[in-house]
């Protein structure tokens, strides 16, 4: 496993709760990671070792993953989750990353706070058409079955699933990957009232939108990637091949190469 033994870690306040947080610390600039659906923070133990030289990694626990709150009845909104943690750990202009959704809400948080942030980066995410109140309430009951499947099942079971699902992924993904299966919150599934469109369109910094081969398992096609070009100038992007939507664990060479090389731009 990397060694995320220095790592600091700790929780902020946010609206309703709080988010727990693991931060590799450093003078590089600020870099904040958004992990996907069911996953936690740690997820990113592996880019975070390999960017922590020239970045102060800060690795969020979203609302109803990991150490965070769990999920209220209120409305949540992960964008502000993202901001209000920014502010209490007093980052200034950080580099915000995601993946999948949440790469969807760091787009939403960069594109509400211009001026905000330095550069985005998301690694496929989630955008579809909004979905209808049956579709929504069909695809939150399938996700509460297989959170209720996770909360039942051993980590040793995830652990093996994990790897016949996924035998290319690296030993070091697994453990944080596994941990965070039992962590979820059942109510965690995301709902969007915004059209992603109007989640993109403002953001004024540069952009790097990492995709996968949708014939693997990537959520963005070419053809959605044109659309999401066409509707900001600032975004450029990039397809890691033989990697479907887990673009980093499935092509983790070439993942971070084009990250660095985004990231290193003058």
């Amino acid at each position: 496993m990397v060694a995320a033994a220095a790592w600091s870690s700790g929780t902020v306040p946010v609206t309703g709760g709080r988010l727990a947080y693991h931060r590799t610390g450093g003078g590089g600039p600020a870099l904040v990671l958004s992990h996907g659906l069911t996953d936690n923070g740690l997820c990113w133990s592996r880019l975070a070792a390999a960017l922590a030289p020239e970045f102060d990694i800060v690795m969020l626990d979203a609302r109803g993953h990991g150490e965070s709150s769990r999920v209220s009845s209120a409305p949540q909104d992960p964008a502000r989750d993202i901001a209000e943690a920014i502010a209490a750990l007093k980052l200034e202009t950080p580099i915000v990353m995601g993946h999948s959704v949440g790469a969807r809400a760091t787009a939403a948080y960069a594109n509400a706070h211009p001026g905000r942030v330095a550069r985005v980066i998301l690694e496929d995410p989630p955008f579809l058409p909004l979905a209808d109140a049956a579709a929504t309430e069909a695809r939150r009951a399938k996700f509460r079955d297989q959170v209720a499947r996770f909360h039942s099942t051993t980590e040793a079971e995830i652990k093996a699933q994990g790897k016949a699902a996924s035998p290319g992924w690296h030993d070091e993904d697994f453990p944080a990957w596994v941990t965070a299966k039992r962590q979820v919150d059942p109510a965690a599934f995301p709902t969007y009232a915004t059209p992603w469109q109007r989640q993109i369109d403002c953001i004024d910094v540069p952009i790097l939108l990492i995709r996968g081969d949708a014939k693997l398992g990537s959520l963005v096609t070419p053809a959605l990637a044109a659309e999401v070009m066409a509707l900001n100038p600032n975004i450029r992007a990039v397809e890691i091949h033989g990697a479907g939507h887990n673009v980093r664990r499935e092509n983790f060479p070439d993942y971070l190469a084009a990250v660095l090389a985004f990231l290193r731009e003058a």
